[in-house]
């Protein structure tokens, strides 16, 4: 009723419309607004309990609003009895715990809470515990308590119970943190004796805890993130003076390592692969021409596709 309580019938002459027809607050327009309100458009229970119900509705608009001016309680909770106030629940509609105004000390929802259903009991929010919702739980602290109200906020990281808001405040430090002096204090899990992670990884430490991230492709062991990093290099690798393992370009020493006579020789990234020149085949012991072919000038054949290395 009261979004309806300051309107009128929308039309171009309203002063005309009130005196020709009747004053809009007691329309049959106002009512099918407040009707159409009632319930939400997805809710099919309640429009079809509100259509079932049109002549009782009727009736009240017509008889009883003045008496009765608040359309819920009167249809839903005392009439019908399908509901109850709002922090109230069950058959009988019994108070919530903590009282109607404010169930579950307003840090829970009171089961049943405005319906004929429920037990009444608490269900605690994040944070709180208890029959009223009143404590708070481990790895929270309260930030303000008085008779009526508790204010639970959430403990430092470091710390598994608390009085506080810092690390300084923990009654118990949390896994992964260790008290040094007055305070819990992240624990380097990667800086032991043995370190936690397997080999071909390293260590990162966390807040609380730590990860292991695998070594770059060209390390064999390694300290942390890239080449750079690697403690030794795989087959086809070398550490340069920078410490950062780089691919050995094998056909450049003057040794070629291709077996086979006048084939060529291409880097590949860790290895190399030995191709004869075109228009040569393969023997067991050289390349040599196809037979038919001319000899052109020596020069290197194009490496294969990327796809055939």
């Amino acid at each position: 009723m009261v979004d309806t309580a300051k309107k009128n019938f929308g039309g171009g002459n309203t002063a005309w419309e009130e005196k020709s027809l009747s004053k809009y607050e007691f329309s049959e327009v106002r009512l099918l607004e407040i009707l159409e309100g009632l319930c939400d458009s997805s809710d099919f229970k309640c429009n079809r309990m509100v259509e079932e119900q049109e002549e009782l509705l009727e009736a009240w608009w017509l008889r009883l609003k003045k008496q009765s001016p608040n359309l819920f309680e009167w249809f839903c909770v005392e009439t019908l009895k399908v509901c109850c106030s709002p922090g109230t629940y069950g058959p009988n509609c019994l108070a919530c715990p903590g009282g109607a105004k404010r169930p579950c000390g307003g840090n829970g929802h009171c089961s049943g809470d405005g319906s004929r259903q429920g037990d009444g009991s608490c269900q605690c929010h994040m944070g709180y515990r208890g029959a009223l919702c009143t404590d708070c739980v481990d790895g929270y602290f309260s930030a303000l308590r008085n008779d009526t109200h508790n204010i639970c906020t959430v403990c430092n990281e470091a710390c598994k119970t608390c009085t506080g808001p810092t690390s300084r405040d923990c009654a118990e430090c949390e896994v992964g943190w260790a008290r040094e002096q007055d305070a819990c204090v992240d624990v380097d899990e990667c800086a032991e004796e043995t370190p936690p992670c397997s080999e071909g990884q390293y260590c990162e430490n966390v807040p609380g805890s730590y990860t292991c991230e695998e070594c770059d492709s060209t390390c064999v062991g390694c300290t942390g993130k890239g080449p750079e990093k690697c403690i030794g290099c795989v087959p086809g690798y070398a550490k340069e003076e920078s410490g950062q393992c780089s691919d050995v370009d094998e056909c450049s020493r003057l040794e070629t390592p291709c077996a086979r006579e006048n084939e060529n020789c291409y880097n590949t990234p860790g290895s190399f692969i030995c191709v004869c020149p075109e228009g040569h085949e393969e023997t067991d012991g050289a390349c040599v021409p196809k037979a038919g072919s001319e000899m052109e000038e020596e020069k290197p054949t194009q490496p294969p596709p990327h796809e055939d290395l």
